[in-house]
This record gives C-alpha cells, structure tokens and sequence, in this order.
C-alpha cells in the first residue's frame, strides 16, 4: 500500500465509506474511516430485522428494511455531510424478489424457513438428478435454496414466474432502489443453486429442465463493482450527493471471510452468528465425489476466490432457545445463558445441530430434549444443561467439518479463525479448540461489516488485493488466542459418540 495515496475531499484525509449489514435479525448502518493503514468503525444506526408470518406463509417486511436503510443514509449524511465515497449492502443468501412489469414487487419476499420447500428436494431431483445439479452448481444441498424455492413458487404460485421480469437476490434488489440498476453479484449469485461457478454463469441448462424462465436472472459482476450513484430522487430528499453504490461481497458470509485476519499457513475459518460457515479458501472450485458425498457446497469470494465450505446451524439454535424462554416470560442475555452453560456438567447429551427438526420449530428447548430422548440420553434439565449441550455439539460438528476439508483438499490445517458475532461466546471458542485440537484465533467481531468497507475502498483503488485488505484488519483489531484444554482422550470418546450420534 503506498503511504499517502488515501485522500478524499475530507480535511482529515479519511475515506469515509458506508456499509449496510443485514443478517437474519437485525441490520445496522455502519461508517468505516480508513486513514490508509487502519479502519475505525461507528455504528450509525441499527434495526431490527423481523420477519412476519402471513396467511400464505413466512415472510421477510421488505419495505420495513428499505425504509430503515433510507432512515440509516439519511443520520450518517446529517453526520458526515459530503464526506461519503461509497455504500454497500450485503445481507444473507437464497432469498430473492421478483419483479413485473414496471419494476412492480410482486409480493413479499419469502423468508427461506417457510415450510412451502419442505418437500421439495425430492420432486426437484425426479426432474433432474442430484449427482447432475452438483456437477453444474457445487452447491450444498438444502431445501431453501435459491433454485427449490423457485421450483415450489413455479409449482403452487406459476403465475408470479409468468409474469416475472427480473429476479433480484435480496441485497440486489436494495442496491436497484438506491441506484435503479438491476444486477447479481457474484457471492451472492453463488448461493442460488442455479449459478456455474466453474463456467460463471448461470446454470442455463439446468434453468431450462426445470422449466425455469432464464430470462428473468440477471447479468452478474464481480465483488467490488461500483454499479451506480445513489438516485436523483433519494439523493434530493435526503439532501446528499449522488453517492457511489458498490457491490462489496454481497452475501454477508463472503464479507466476513474476505475480513479473516489470516497470514500464511494453511488455515481454516468459522463465520460464527446464527449460521456457522465453516470452510477454506481456494482459487478453483471443488466439484468433487466426495464434496458431493459430504455435501459441501462452492460459493463464491473477493478477489478471485471460493470458499469451499459447511453450512452448521450455529447459535440459532441458542437464539431460539432465548426467544422461547422470553415468550415465558424469563428474558436472559447471551452472557446469562453462556454462564449457566459453563457451570452446567460437561458430556452429558449431544446433539446433531443439523436436524432438519432445529430448522424453523416452534419451541427450540423441547425440540432439544425430545432429540435426547429418542437418542437414549440424559434429559437435559435446566437452561444450562440445554446451552451446554448446543456448544459441545457444535464443536464437535465443527472437527467433523475440519477433517472432511482437510480430506477434500489435501491440506493440513493448522489453525481455525473464527470471525463475526460468535466469537463473542468465549465458551464456543474454547469448546473447539479442546475438540480440535487446534489453536483457535478470534476476531474480529465486525467481519462482516469490514469485508464490504474493504472491498469498497479497493472499488474505488484504495486497495489492491485481499492480503491488502486482512493487512489493514490485523492493523486495525485485536484477536484472543485459545489453545487446545484437556486430555485428548476425553475428547476424542466424546468425538467418537458424535459420530454414531450423527450417522444413526
């Protein structure tokens, strides 16, 4: 990086860049001050992501979230007048809007744990078989990705694909209302299933088996693609400039992981919040028997890159818990829950975080004690004997995800990086060293947010490369080591009962 080439119209000589963070329950506005060694975030506005359960089913308050990203731009330009270079938004995958005539939203978008895909793996693989789409997508299989989705709308709703005009991912379509065009980014066109990471393109072929409309999907640009200025419209009711939009990496996981502080070695990394994405970094993508037979899926990242990785439930299993304790009426922090956890006897029930039954139920605790039950377990009796039980088998899934990368790719991997929300929960962190058997580094807790405002800034030529933009993290934000605890032997009988657990 060359000193003193960062300059902008600001006296202090700070890029100032915005960043929009929507995640599964909240989002947050966010100004990143980059001096060109160190970035410094502030947090200008946050909000709550709340889904709504209508007649026809589980829906995302779109509206409500282009709203709130007006209301965040609207504080950060009273805050910082001229200064702003650039926004971005990056959300979670899968989900989409679809467009009609005159650009007309044609109904809410659909939160990706409705239960309308529940069968839907089935009917999509009597049309083409499984072996045949994972040869074309690399893509895990899930029920609520992005092509399954469309297939259930084309079989209970075909009139919304008929009168389709453009199919949007969801941070697609909010960048279309800031900037008014209409495009995919790669990470986030990567989540679709219906997207050839080998050919980058779209799976035309695959769209024409299943009788999908190929016209609707858009052309699709690189992470760090500036796509537009912010609308005359918008720019005049907020009293702003015409702001440069940026596509950053739109899926929020392909940000953190573009923020993973690694230097050198073989690593792995953990993207840690509701979801836990566990993976490595490759240049090409592994469409292999064996990624297929393990169902690891191929998306894409910053620079050129994949991220060859595990989707793991994650601590939306302790976050439902907490949302049905609260309903009865006994509301307790993350802190509150990870304490009772640590005091709580260890090895007492596991779990397999991955169930389809911790998907979307209706009450996360007994979801959890009836799994114990029909595993012949201890009954879990307590709060902290039920959070206790979620972090050890999510540690343990985390060394069955390591073994089948280090399998699949041939590396030894030395070290896991653990970056976003989750490193907030000190016990995990532990918990997947000692399980492991390798250090673990944590930090930073703002990845997400730091991977779009990095790749902004190498939008607009601040930075070259991604060893450019983990240099200015590992600059810019601390990380805390854990190192392996306890006696291998009790880990590896308690890793060993996981696995008969998981396969039965």
């Amino acid at each position: 990086m060359d000193e003193g080439k960062y300059t902008d119209s600001n006296v202090s000589g700070t890029l100032k860049l915005l960043g929009f963070d929507l995640g599964a329950e909240s989002g947050r506005a966010v100004i990143g001050n980059f001096d060109g060694e160190k970035l410094s975030l502030k947090e200008a506005h946050r909000f709550p992501n709340e889904p709504v359960r209508l007649c026809n089913g589980f829906h995302w308050d779109i509206l409500r979230l282009i709203h709130e990203i007006k209301k965040g731009l609207g504080i950060c330009i009273h805050e910082h007048s001229r200064d702003i270079a650039g926004m971005g938004v990056d959300t979670w995958g899968v989900d989409f809007v679809l467009l009609g005539r005159g650009d007309e939203l044609l109904g809410n978008p659909f939160h990706y744990r409705d239960n309308r895909t529940d069968s839907i793996l089935e009917e999509a693989f009597g049309r083409v078989p499984r072996e045949a789409i994972f040869k074309r997508t690399g893509n895990q299989f899930m029920k609520f990705n992005t092509i399954f989705q469309l297939l259930a709308t084309k079989l209970q709703s075909p009139w919304l694909l008929k009168e389709a005009s453009h199919l949007l991912m969801i941070p697609d379509y909010l960048n279309f209302i800031l900037c008014g065009n209409k495009i995919s980014e790669f990470t986030i066109a990567s989540t679709t299933q219906a997207y050839d990471p080998c050919k980058k393109e779209w799976a035309w072929s695959l769209l024409e088996e299943f009788e999908l409309p190929p016209e609707i999907f858009p052309d699709v640009v690189e992470p760090g693609t500036v796509i537009g200025k912010l609308i005359p419209s918008i720019a005049k009711e907020l009293g702003c400039k015409e702001i440069p939009v940026i596509a950053p990496a739109e899926h929020d996981t392909g940000s953190a992981v573009a923020a993973v502080p690694a230097f050198g070695g073989e690593h792995a990394y953990i993207s840690s919040g509701t979801w836990s994405l566990m993976g490595i970094e490759v240049m090409e993508p592994l469409i292999t028997r064996d990624t297929l037979e393990y169902n690891f899926t191929n998306e894409g990242g910053v620079c050129g890159t994949f991220r060859l990785l595990k989707n793991i439930m994650g601590l939306w299993l302790v976050q439902e818990c907490r949302r049905t304790w609260a309903r009865e009426g006994e509301s307790l922090s993350y802190n509150e829950l990870t304490s009772m956890a640590e005091k709580a006897p260890p090895f007492l029930s596991l779990i397999n975080p991955d169930d389809e039954a911790f998907l979307n139920p209706e009450k996360m605790p007994e979801e959890i004690v009836k799994f114990c039950s029909r595993t012949n377990q201890h009954i879990p009796s307590n709060k902290g004997e039920i959070v206790r039980c979620i972090l050890e088998s999510l540690a343990l899934r985390y060394r069955w995800t390591l073994e089948k990368l280090e399998e699949i790719s041939g590396k030894k991997l030395t070290t896991i990086h653990i970056v976003g929300g989750g490193t907030r929960n000190r016990l995990l962190s532990q918990l997947t060293a000692n399980v492991t058997r390798r250090p673990v580094l944590t930090g930073p807790v703002e990845a997400t947010i730091l991977g779009n405002i990095l790749t902004q800034a190498m939008a607009l030529g601040e930075l070259t490369s991604l060893d450019d933009m983990r240099q200015v993290v590992r600059a810019s934000f601390p990380l805390e080591l854990y190192e392996p605890q306890g006696f291998r032997e009790v880990w590896d009988e308690l890793y060993a009962k996981f696995i008969k657990l998981i396969e039965e």
